[in-house]
């Protein structure tokens, strides 16, 4: 261990550290040492050992092959393995909530996404999307056991639950970010509310005809926030909750959900895995590789918030009509 390799580890401890608590007070609960031990290590004096480092790497989710340096081409990433997941809503949402916080711990925070499919963020003006999205989720991808008897309905949130989506929609909003769109929008979500329709996993199928209007709504607000400039929450006014929102769009299809996020301090890229899971790294050379690859993805987008109102209202028509579609055909079948 160098001292240098000692510094950047107490450094990306600082950054996961909440607002007010000491450097010192944290690393000494964790290493059951006195503050002064903490501060000396912190300050290059004393070194730390191997059991020490592996305390704090364990602790704070470190990986010694950022603070060492990789093989080229290889990349450490966090995720969340399967076999240790315990899936609630709650936890979920809490560790999104807990990303947002990191990226506003520091000036200037920004984002730039490149949506596949689904603007999770977003949808957490309409929470109720959020939760069939989450249990379709659990039960048809992760075959979580305790959602496969179960059936979709309406249910209230619980004041956990909807109290951290709300923390993290405003959270999201009043973060400035430019998102790249594709014409796939929603689509596969639609598709998913059409799928449990038919394999009648609603305890009421006509509450499929409920998410899809919930659903619309979601797409007439997210149109409203494009020809601002200006995130804001579901029935409020603009800027009342929100920052900047620049909207492209990508004519082709976006491979894959990429979050970059940056402050004055970090940089980072999160990447969807397994469906609504997802990668996080701040390596930086994989960092600055897939911001490459996301002003590229601008480059050839065109902006539909604010300006060029005839390609705004020509794609939300299309995604309007694709609801739509589905409506009527759900109403059929419950006809028949």
């Amino acid at each position: 261990m160098k001292a240098d390799h000692q510094t950047h580890i107490f450094e990306l401890i600082k950054l996961q550290l909440p607002a007010g608590e000491s450097l010192g007070y944290a690393v000494g609960e964790v290493l059951s040492m006195s503050q002064d031990a903490v501060y000396r290590r912190y300050r290059g004096e004393t070194l730390l050992t191997i059991y020490e480092l592996e305390k704090l790497c364990l602790h704070y989710g470190i990986s010694l092959d950022t603070i060492f340096g990789m093989k080229k081409n290889q990349v450490a990433f966090q995720f969340q393995g399967l076999e240790s997941y315990d899936f609630s809503m709650v936890e979920y949402l809490r560790g999104i909530r807990d990303g947002l916080l990191q990226i506003k711990a520091h000036p200037n925070p920004g984002l730039t996404i490149a949506v596949d499919n689904t603007p999770l963020l977003q949808l957490f003006n309409y929470p109720h999307l959020v939760r069939f999205k989450l249990f379709f989720w659990a039960k048809t991808h992760l075959l979580i056991p305790e959602f496969q008897n179960q059936s979709f309905g309406y249910e209230k949130f619980s004041e956990d639950a909807f109290g951290l989506g709300h923390e993290c929609l405003k959270l999201y909003n009043s973060i400035p970010s430019v998102e790249i769109f594709d014409p796939e929008l929603l689509r596969g979500f639609v598709r998913e509310i059409y799928y449990y329709f038919n394999a009648r996993h609603f305890e009421d199928p006509s509450y499929a005809l409920q998410l899809l209007e919930t659903l619309s709504r979601f797409v007439d607000h997210l149109k409203q926030q494009a020809a601002c400039g200006q995130k804001f929450i579901v029935n409020t006014e603009p800027p009342a909750t929100g920052n900047n929102f620049e909207m492209y769009l990508n004519e082709t299809v976006n491979t894959n959900s990429t979050i970059y996020y940056e402050n004055d301090l970090q940089q980072g890229i999160y990447v969807a895995h397994n469906v609504l899971n997802t990668l996080h790294t701040e390596d930086k050379a994989y960092v600055k590789d897939s911001l490459q690859i996301l002003k590229r993805q601008l480059a050839n987008s065109i902006s539909i918030s604010q300006t060029n109102e005839r390609e705004r209202n020509q794609y939300f028509h299309r995604i309007q009509e694709m609801i739509r579609k589905y409506q009527e055909r759900i109403r059929l079948e419950l006809e028949m």
